[in-house]
């Protein structure tokens, strides 16, 4: 039995005016120094990567949120009331850890009321189970590596290319599943092969 819902895999990280530093290129003899105030300056991003149960030509699709401070069960609610939206009321299976704002008796209360959406656990320590983990490495290796802002809204405004870069490149938002090890559409039977 198919069930035709999106599986949404989602997770918080945070990001911050200190610089990720990483390696780089320059001219020999000229060291590359990242300037910086040291500020402590902090946000939170929550992204949420949906592929659909039943159909992958639908495509796999991006939402994003972003906050200055840190997701509390309020803040996680009002992230989901605009993944609702984003999936116009579609069925949605949730995936995400074992934060404990995701499980909260508030958190659970809320989720009881909405007939869209049902909620599934990773298991304890395994970020390598979740896709959402390997687009944070995508963007702090290349749109935020280094980046020394003045604002968090550069680094929103670099985050904000990152996604972009992702979400027109069809093939790497599925690598980032495909990574994991994890399968969302079972194999067909030989006797129901699509190509027949």
């Amino acid at each position: 039995m198919n069930i035709r819902a999106w599986i949404v895999f989602l997770d918080e990280s945070g990001v911050s005016l200190l610089p990720q530093i990483r390696r780089t290129y320059s001219p020999r003899g000229r060291t590359p120094l990242l300037r910086h105030c040291l500020n402590w300056k902090r946000a939170s991003m929550a992204g949420a990567l949906g592929y659909h149960s039943t159909d992958p030509d639908r495509g796999a699709r991006l939402c994003f949120h972003l906050k200055p401070g840190s997701y509390d069960t309020a803040g996680l609610i009002e992230v989901l009331e605009q993944m609702k939206v984003f999936y116009r009321g579609e069925r949605v299976v949730l995936v995400w850890d074992g934060l404990s704002a995701h499980w909260s008796r508030a958190m659970r209360a809320w989720v009881a009321e909405q007939d869209w959406l049902t909620l599934e656990r990773l298991p304890a320590y395994a970020p390598e189970l979740n896709p959402v983990e390997l687009l944070w490495s995508s963007l702090k290796k290349r749109e935020l590596a280094n980046l020394a802002g003045d604002h968090l809204a550069d680094v929103a405004d670099a985050t904000e290319r990152g996604l972009h870069r992702i979400n027109n490149s069809p093939e790497l938002p599925w690598s980032f599943l495909t990574h994991t090890g994890l399968t969302i559409h079972p194999p067909h039977p030989p006797n129901l092969r699509k190509d027949q």
